[in-house]
Protein backbone atom coordinates (compact mmCIF):
# COMPACT_ATOMS: atom_id res chain seq x y z
CA UNK A 1 0.00 0.00 0.00
CA UNK A 2 1.07 3.62 -0.38
CA UNK A 3 2.55 5.11 2.76
CA UNK A 4 0.60 7.99 4.32
CA UNK A 5 3.89 9.34 5.63
CA UNK A 6 6.10 11.67 3.60
CA UNK A 7 8.83 10.69 3.98
CA UNK A 8 8.06 7.16 5.27
CA UNK A 9 8.26 6.80 9.04
CA UNK A 10 10.28 4.00 10.59
CA UNK A 11 9.40 1.81 13.57
CA UNK A 12 11.59 -0.57 15.54
CA UNK A 13 9.96 -3.61 17.12
CA UNK A 14 11.91 -5.58 19.69
CA UNK A 15 10.61 -9.09 20.25
CA UNK A 16 9.43 -11.64 17.71
CA UNK A 17 6.65 -13.32 19.65
CA UNK A 18 2.92 -13.00 18.84
CA UNK A 19 2.66 -9.43 20.18
CA UNK A 20 5.66 -8.16 18.22
CA UNK A 21 4.64 -9.92 15.04
CA UNK A 22 1.10 -8.55 15.25
CA UNK A 23 2.44 -5.04 15.82
CA UNK A 24 4.64 -5.47 12.75
CA UNK A 25 1.64 -6.53 10.69
CA UNK A 26 -0.43 -3.50 11.73
CA UNK A 27 2.44 -1.08 11.13
CA UNK A 28 3.38 -2.47 7.73
CA UNK A 29 -0.26 -2.35 6.66
CA UNK A 30 -0.32 1.26 7.84
CA UNK A 31 2.58 2.24 5.61
CA UNK A 32 5.45 2.37 8.10
CA UNK A 33 8.93 0.98 7.54
CA UNK A 34 9.31 -1.83 10.07
CA UNK A 35 12.45 -3.45 11.47
CA UNK A 36 11.81 -6.30 13.90
CA UNK A 37 14.66 -7.50 16.13
CA UNK A 38 14.83 -10.71 18.15
CA UNK A 39 17.61 -12.16 20.29
CA UNK A 40 16.94 -15.74 19.21
CA UNK A 41 18.08 -17.42 15.97
CA UNK A 42 14.46 -17.34 14.74
CA UNK A 43 11.22 -15.63 15.78
CA UNK A 44 8.23 -17.19 17.51
CA UNK A 45 10.18 -19.83 19.43
CA UNK A 46 7.98 -19.85 22.53
CA UNK A 47 4.91 -19.79 20.30
CA UNK A 48 6.18 -22.89 18.51
CA UNK A 49 6.96 -24.77 21.72
CA UNK A 50 3.57 -23.87 23.19
CA UNK A 51 2.01 -25.51 20.15
CA UNK A 52 3.93 -28.78 20.35
CA UNK A 53 1.07 -30.59 22.06
CA UNK A 54 -1.59 -28.83 19.97
CA UNK A 55 -1.69 -25.08 19.48
CA UNK A 56 -4.55 -23.57 21.47
CA UNK A 57 -5.02 -20.16 19.85
CA UNK A 58 -8.04 -18.88 21.77
CA UNK A 59 -11.22 -19.91 23.58
CA UNK A 60 -14.74 -19.77 22.19
CA UNK A 61 -16.58 -18.77 25.36
CA UNK A 62 -18.81 -15.69 25.54
CA UNK A 63 -17.38 -12.20 26.05
CA UNK A 64 -18.15 -11.74 29.75
CA UNK A 65 -16.61 -14.97 31.08
CA UNK A 66 -13.75 -14.65 28.57
CA UNK A 67 -12.88 -11.18 29.87
CA UNK A 68 -13.15 -12.33 33.49
CA UNK A 69 -10.20 -14.67 32.91
CA UNK A 70 -7.89 -11.65 33.06
CA UNK A 71 -8.78 -10.88 36.66
CA UNK A 72 -7.71 -7.53 38.05
CA UNK A 73 -6.52 -6.26 34.66
CA UNK A 74 -9.68 -7.15 32.72
CA UNK A 75 -10.79 -3.52 32.58
CA UNK A 76 -7.50 -2.42 30.99
CA UNK A 77 -7.59 -5.25 28.46
CA UNK A 78 -11.28 -4.93 27.65
CA UNK A 79 -10.94 -2.32 24.85
CA UNK A 80 -8.20 -4.33 23.13
CA UNK A 81 -10.12 -7.60 23.41
CA UNK A 82 -13.29 -5.94 22.17
CA UNK A 83 -11.42 -4.73 19.08
CA UNK A 84 -9.65 -8.07 18.57
CA UNK A 85 -11.96 -10.68 20.09
CA UNK A 86 -11.71 -14.45 20.06
CA UNK A 87 -14.00 -14.44 16.99
CA UNK A 88 -11.87 -11.82 15.24
CA UNK A 89 -8.76 -13.84 16.02
CA UNK A 90 -10.25 -16.93 14.37
CA UNK A 91 -11.06 -14.94 11.22
CA UNK A 92 -7.51 -13.59 11.23
CA UNK A 93 -6.13 -17.14 11.39
CA UNK A 94 -8.40 -18.16 8.53
CA UNK A 95 -6.94 -15.25 6.55
CA UNK A 96 -3.56 -16.96 6.81
CA UNK A 97 -5.03 -20.04 5.16
CA UNK A 98 -5.29 -21.99 8.42
CA UNK A 99 -8.56 -23.74 9.25
CA UNK A 100 -9.68 -23.99 12.89
CA UNK A 101 -12.04 -26.06 14.98
CA UNK A 102 -13.54 -25.77 18.47
CA UNK A 103 -12.67 -28.63 20.82
CA UNK A 104 -15.01 -30.20 23.36
CA UNK A 105 -13.64 -27.90 26.06
CA UNK A 106 -14.40 -24.79 24.01
CA UNK A 107 -10.76 -24.23 23.13
CA UNK A 108 -9.97 -23.27 19.55
CA UNK A 109 -7.25 -25.09 17.62
CA UNK A 110 -5.81 -25.02 14.11
CA UNK A 111 -7.13 -28.00 12.17
CA UNK A 112 -3.62 -29.45 11.90
CA UNK A 113 -3.05 -28.89 15.65
CA UNK A 114 0.37 -27.36 14.89
CA UNK A 115 1.89 -23.92 15.33
CA UNK A 116 4.52 -24.17 12.58
CA UNK A 117 2.22 -23.84 9.53
CA UNK A 118 0.55 -20.76 11.00
CA UNK A 119 3.88 -19.13 11.89
CA UNK A 120 5.36 -19.86 8.45
CA UNK A 121 2.36 -18.33 6.70
CA UNK A 122 2.44 -15.31 8.98
CA UNK A 123 6.15 -14.62 8.56
CA UNK A 124 5.84 -15.01 4.80
CA UNK A 125 3.06 -12.43 4.74
CA UNK A 126 5.08 -10.05 6.92
CA UNK A 127 8.15 -10.31 4.74
CA UNK A 128 6.10 -9.77 1.60
CA UNK A 129 4.69 -6.59 3.17
CA UNK A 130 8.22 -5.25 3.70
CA UNK A 131 8.88 -6.15 7.34
CA UNK A 132 12.61 -6.68 7.88
CA UNK A 133 13.37 -9.34 10.50
CA UNK A 134 16.73 -9.31 12.27
CA UNK A 135 17.55 -12.35 14.43
CA UNK A 136 20.40 -12.84 16.91
CA UNK A 137 20.08 -9.17 17.85
CA UNK A 138 19.85 -8.74 21.61
CA UNK A 139 18.61 -5.37 22.80
CA UNK A 140 20.90 -3.53 25.24
CA UNK A 141 18.86 -0.36 25.80
CA UNK A 142 19.59 3.12 24.51
CA UNK A 143 22.83 4.99 23.97
CA UNK A 144 23.47 8.62 24.93
CA UNK A 145 21.95 9.91 21.69
CA UNK A 146 18.74 7.89 22.06
CA UNK A 147 19.61 5.20 19.54
CA UNK A 148 18.80 1.60 20.38
CA UNK A 149 21.77 -0.63 21.06
CA UNK A 150 21.99 -4.27 20.00
CA UNK A 151 24.62 -6.92 20.39
CA UNK A 152 24.97 -9.19 17.35
CA UNK A 153 27.31 -12.00 16.29
CA UNK A 154 29.33 -9.33 14.46
CA UNK A 155 29.49 -6.98 17.43
CA UNK A 156 27.42 -4.11 18.81
CA UNK A 157 25.32 -1.90 16.54
CA UNK A 158 23.07 1.13 17.01
CA UNK A 159 19.72 1.67 15.35
CA UNK A 160 17.39 4.65 15.24
CA UNK A 161 13.74 5.02 14.21
CA UNK A 162 10.78 7.36 14.59
CA UNK A 163 8.98 5.08 17.07
CA UNK A 164 9.55 1.80 18.87
CA UNK A 165 7.46 -1.05 20.21
CA UNK A 166 8.81 -3.26 22.97
CA UNK A 167 7.34 -6.78 22.98
CA UNK A 168 9.98 -8.56 25.02
CA UNK A 169 7.82 -11.07 26.88
CA UNK A 170 7.95 -11.98 30.54
CA UNK A 171 10.51 -14.19 32.26
CA UNK A 172 9.39 -17.76 31.67
CA UNK A 173 11.28 -20.11 29.34
CA UNK A 174 14.39 -17.93 29.16
CA UNK A 175 16.05 -20.32 26.69
CA UNK A 176 13.38 -19.30 24.16
CA UNK A 177 13.97 -15.57 24.64
CA UNK A 178 11.67 -14.48 27.49
CA UNK A 179 14.28 -13.77 30.14
CA UNK A 180 13.02 -10.53 31.72
CA UNK A 181 16.39 -8.82 31.24
CA UNK A 182 14.57 -5.73 29.95
CA UNK A 183 13.44 -4.81 33.47
CA UNK A 184 16.51 -2.82 34.59
CA UNK A 185 16.72 -1.12 31.19
CA UNK A 186 13.24 0.36 31.69
CA UNK A 187 13.58 0.84 35.42
CA UNK A 188 16.55 3.17 34.89
CA UNK A 189 14.25 5.27 32.69
CA UNK A 190 11.83 5.61 35.59
CA UNK A 191 9.23 3.20 34.19
CA UNK A 192 6.94 1.72 36.85
CA UNK A 193 7.30 -2.08 36.81
CA UNK A 194 5.55 -4.71 38.89
CA UNK A 195 8.18 -7.39 39.68
CA UNK A 196 7.78 -10.43 37.48
CA UNK A 197 6.41 -13.57 39.15
CA UNK A 198 5.56 -17.08 37.95
CA UNK A 199 2.07 -17.68 36.55
CA UNK A 200 0.52 -20.94 35.35
CA UNK A 201 3.18 -22.63 37.41
CA UNK A 202 3.80 -25.63 39.61
CA UNK A 203 4.14 -25.61 43.40
CA UNK A 204 6.38 -27.32 45.93
CA UNK A 205 4.90 -29.48 48.66
CA UNK A 206 7.79 -31.71 49.70
CA UNK A 207 6.76 -35.32 49.24
CA UNK A 208 8.43 -38.25 50.92
CA UNK A 209 11.06 -40.06 48.85
CA UNK A 210 8.74 -43.04 48.63
CA UNK A 211 5.85 -41.09 47.09
CA UNK A 212 8.12 -39.09 44.82
CA UNK A 213 10.03 -42.09 43.48
CA UNK A 214 6.88 -44.08 42.87
CA UNK A 215 4.48 -41.49 41.50
CA UNK A 216 6.39 -38.45 40.14
CA UNK A 217 4.99 -37.70 36.68
CA UNK A 218 1.71 -39.50 37.37
CA UNK A 219 -1.53 -37.66 36.55
CA UNK A 220 -4.37 -37.37 39.04
CA UNK A 221 -7.56 -37.46 37.00
CA UNK A 222 -11.14 -36.70 38.02
CA UNK A 223 -10.24 -34.72 41.13
CA UNK A 224 -11.34 -31.33 42.49
CA UNK A 225 -9.59 -28.62 44.48
CA UNK A 226 -11.19 -26.29 47.03
CA UNK A 227 -9.46 -23.09 48.09
CA UNK A 228 -10.92 -20.03 49.78
CA UNK A 229 -14.46 -20.64 48.59
CA UNK A 230 -13.41 -21.63 45.07
CA UNK A 231 -13.88 -25.16 43.74
CA UNK A 232 -12.76 -26.52 40.38
CA UNK A 233 -12.60 -30.01 38.95
CA UNK A 234 -10.03 -31.33 36.52
CA UNK A 235 -6.66 -33.04 36.59
CA UNK A 236 -3.05 -32.33 37.45
CA UNK A 237 0.27 -34.12 37.77
CA UNK A 238 2.27 -35.17 40.79
CA UNK A 239 5.85 -33.94 40.40
CA UNK A 240 9.01 -34.94 42.22
CA UNK A 241 8.44 -32.30 44.86
CA UNK A 242 4.90 -31.07 44.40
CA UNK A 243 2.17 -30.52 41.83
CA UNK A 244 1.64 -28.98 38.39
CA UNK A 245 -0.83 -29.20 35.51
CA UNK A 246 -4.01 -27.62 34.23
CA UNK A 247 -6.08 -27.74 37.43
CA UNK A 248 -3.17 -26.31 39.45
CA UNK A 249 -2.58 -23.59 36.85
CA UNK A 250 -6.20 -22.48 37.08
CA UNK A 251 -5.57 -21.61 40.74
CA UNK A 252 -1.96 -20.52 40.40
CA UNK A 253 -2.47 -16.76 40.85
CA UNK A 254 -4.50 -17.30 44.02
CA UNK A 255 -2.03 -19.87 45.37
CA UNK A 256 0.96 -17.65 44.59
CA UNK A 257 -0.58 -14.60 46.25
CA UNK A 258 -1.53 -16.60 49.35
CA UNK A 259 1.99 -17.99 49.70
CA UNK A 260 3.38 -14.48 49.36
CA UNK A 261 1.02 -13.17 52.05
CA UNK A 262 1.00 -16.11 54.47
CA UNK A 263 4.01 -18.28 53.69
CA UNK A 264 1.95 -21.21 52.42
CA UNK A 265 -1.38 -22.09 50.84
CA UNK A 266 -3.64 -24.74 52.35
CA UNK A 267 -5.89 -26.51 49.88
CA UNK A 268 -8.35 -29.42 50.00
CA UNK A 269 -8.17 -32.16 47.39
CA UNK A 270 -11.34 -34.12 46.62
CA UNK A 271 -10.28 -37.53 45.33
CA UNK A 272 -13.83 -38.59 44.46
CA UNK A 273 -15.73 -35.49 43.30
CA UNK A 274 -18.54 -37.55 41.81
CA UNK A 275 -19.57 -39.04 45.16
CA UNK A 276 -20.93 -37.49 48.31
CA UNK A 277 -19.33 -37.93 51.71
CA UNK A 278 -22.29 -40.04 52.78
CA UNK A 279 -21.95 -42.36 49.80
CA UNK A 280 -18.22 -42.75 50.36
CA UNK A 281 -18.73 -43.56 54.01
CA UNK A 282 -21.41 -46.08 53.09
CA UNK A 283 -19.09 -47.78 50.59
CA UNK A 284 -16.19 -47.83 53.02
CA UNK A 285 -18.28 -49.55 55.69
CA UNK A 286 -19.42 -52.34 53.39
CA UNK A 287 -18.04 -55.74 54.39
CA UNK A 288 -14.77 -56.42 52.56
CA UNK A 289 -14.26 -60.05 53.51
CA UNK A 290 -10.78 -61.20 52.56
CA UNK A 291 -10.05 -58.04 50.57
CA UNK A 292 -7.22 -55.82 51.75
CA UNK A 293 -7.99 -52.18 52.42
CA UNK A 294 -6.22 -51.26 49.18
CA UNK A 295 -8.46 -53.66 47.23
CA UNK A 296 -11.53 -52.38 49.05
CA UNK A 297 -10.73 -48.78 48.10
CA UNK A 298 -10.11 -49.77 44.50
CA UNK A 299 -13.23 -51.93 44.13
CA UNK A 300 -15.70 -49.68 45.95
CA UNK A 301 -14.39 -46.17 45.23
CA UNK A 302 -11.88 -46.42 42.40
CA UNK A 303 -9.19 -45.12 44.76
CA UNK A 304 -5.89 -46.69 43.71
CA UNK A 305 -2.42 -45.86 42.50
CA UNK A 306 -1.42 -42.26 43.06
CA UNK A 307 -4.69 -41.41 44.82
CA UNK A 308 -4.17 -44.19 47.34
CA UNK A 309 -0.52 -43.17 47.67
CA UNK A 310 -1.54 -39.62 48.53
CA UNK A 311 -3.92 -40.83 51.23
CA UNK A 312 -1.14 -42.93 52.77
CA UNK A 313 1.23 -39.95 52.52
CA UNK A 314 -0.99 -37.34 54.11
CA UNK A 315 -3.03 -39.03 56.84
CA UNK A 316 -1.93 -41.11 59.80
CA UNK A 317 -2.32 -44.88 59.99
CA UNK A 318 -4.94 -44.50 62.69
CA UNK A 319 -6.99 -42.10 60.55
CA UNK A 320 -6.59 -44.39 57.53
CA UNK A 321 -8.17 -47.22 59.53
CA UNK A 322 -10.98 -45.01 60.86
CA UNK A 323 -13.71 -45.12 58.18
CA UNK A 324 -15.20 -41.77 59.19
CA UNK A 325 -11.86 -39.95 59.07
CA UNK A 326 -10.84 -41.76 55.89
CA UNK A 327 -14.07 -40.70 54.15
CA UNK A 328 -13.48 -37.09 55.18
CA UNK A 329 -9.90 -37.27 53.84
CA UNK A 330 -11.07 -38.69 50.50
CA UNK A 331 -13.49 -35.76 50.10
CA UNK A 332 -11.04 -33.15 51.38
CA UNK A 333 -7.41 -34.21 51.69
CA UNK A 334 -5.43 -31.29 53.14
CA UNK A 335 -2.32 -30.31 51.18
CA UNK A 336 0.06 -27.46 52.03
CA UNK A 337 1.71 -25.66 49.12
CA UNK A 338 5.01 -24.21 50.29
CA UNK A 339 6.41 -22.29 47.32
CA UNK A 340 6.01 -21.63 43.62
CA UNK A 341 8.36 -23.34 41.24
CA UNK A 342 11.01 -21.05 39.66
CA UNK A 343 9.69 -18.52 37.16
CA UNK A 344 11.76 -19.99 34.34
CA UNK A 345 9.74 -23.23 34.66
CA UNK A 346 6.40 -21.42 34.50
CA UNK A 347 4.25 -21.35 31.39
CA UNK A 348 3.88 -17.59 31.72
CA UNK A 349 4.63 -14.76 34.12
CA UNK A 350 2.71 -12.11 35.99
CA UNK A 351 3.89 -8.57 36.58
CA UNK A 352 5.64 -6.26 34.16
CA UNK A 353 5.14 -2.68 32.98
CA UNK A 354 2.15 -1.38 34.92
CA UNK A 355 -0.78 -0.11 32.90
CA UNK A 356 -0.54 3.09 34.91
CA UNK A 357 2.81 3.67 33.15
CA UNK A 358 1.24 3.65 29.67
CA UNK A 359 -1.59 5.53 27.99
CA UNK A 360 -4.57 3.75 26.34
CA UNK A 361 -2.51 3.37 23.15
CA UNK A 362 0.13 1.53 25.24
CA UNK A 363 2.72 4.30 24.85
CA UNK A 364 4.98 4.84 27.85
CA UNK A 365 3.99 8.08 29.59
CA UNK A 366 7.63 8.92 30.29
CA UNK A 367 8.94 7.96 26.85
CA UNK A 368 6.89 9.42 23.96
CA UNK A 369 7.07 7.22 20.87
CA UNK A 370 7.92 4.05 22.82
CA UNK A 371 5.12 1.49 23.20
CA UNK A 372 4.82 -1.81 25.09
CA UNK A 373 2.85 -4.92 24.20
CA UNK A 374 2.35 -8.55 25.12
CA UNK A 375 3.40 -10.39 28.23
CA UNK A 376 5.81 -7.67 29.37
CA UNK A 377 2.73 -5.69 30.42
CA UNK A 378 1.33 -6.31 33.90
CA UNK A 379 -1.43 -8.83 33.31
CA UNK A 380 -1.87 -12.58 33.55
CA UNK A 381 -4.35 -15.19 32.39
CA UNK A 382 -4.84 -18.95 32.60
CA UNK A 383 -3.89 -21.33 29.84
CA UNK A 384 -6.55 -22.14 27.30
CA UNK A 385 -5.89 -19.58 24.56
CA UNK A 386 -6.25 -16.49 26.75
CA UNK A 387 -2.52 -15.72 26.80
CA UNK A 388 -2.09 -15.74 23.02
CA UNK A 389 -5.30 -13.77 22.49
CA UNK A 390 -4.24 -10.93 24.78
CA UNK A 391 -0.72 -10.88 23.32
CA UNK A 392 -2.13 -10.48 19.82
CA UNK A 393 -4.72 -7.91 20.92
CA UNK A 394 -2.13 -5.80 22.74
CA UNK A 395 0.31 -6.05 19.82
CA UNK A 396 -2.44 -4.78 17.55
CA UNK A 397 -3.22 -1.95 19.99
CA UNK A 398 0.43 -0.89 20.21
CA UNK A 399 0.76 -0.98 16.42
CA UNK A 400 -2.29 1.20 15.95
CA UNK A 401 -1.10 3.50 18.71
CA UNK A 402 2.27 3.91 17.04
CA UNK A 403 0.60 4.72 13.71
CA UNK A 404 -1.58 7.37 15.35
CA UNK A 405 1.41 8.89 17.14
CA UNK A 406 3.42 8.99 13.92
CA UNK A 407 0.52 10.67 12.13
CA UNK A 408 0.30 13.29 14.84
CA UNK A 409 4.04 13.89 14.67
CA UNK A 410 4.39 13.68 10.87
Amino acid sequence: MTSPFAPRKSVTIIGGGPAGLMAAEILSQGGADVDLFDAMPSVGRKFLLAGVGGLNITHSEATEPFLARYGQRSSQLQPMLAAFSNETLQKWVHGLGIETFVGSSGRVFPKEMKAAPLLRAWISRLRSSGVRIHVRHRWLGWNDTGQMRFTTPEGEISHSSDAAILALGGASWAKLGSDGLWQPLLAEKGIDIEPLAPANCGFDIGWSDHLSERFAGTPLKAVAIEFKGMRKQGEFVLTKGGVEGSLIYSFSAAFRDEIKASGSADILLDLAPGKSLERILEDLKRPRGADSMASHLRRKLGIEGVKAGLLREEISRNDFNDMNKLAIAIKGLPLKLLATRPIDEAISSAGGVRFEAVNPALMLNKMPGVFCAGEMLDWEAPTGGYLITACLASGRQAGLGALDWLNQNN
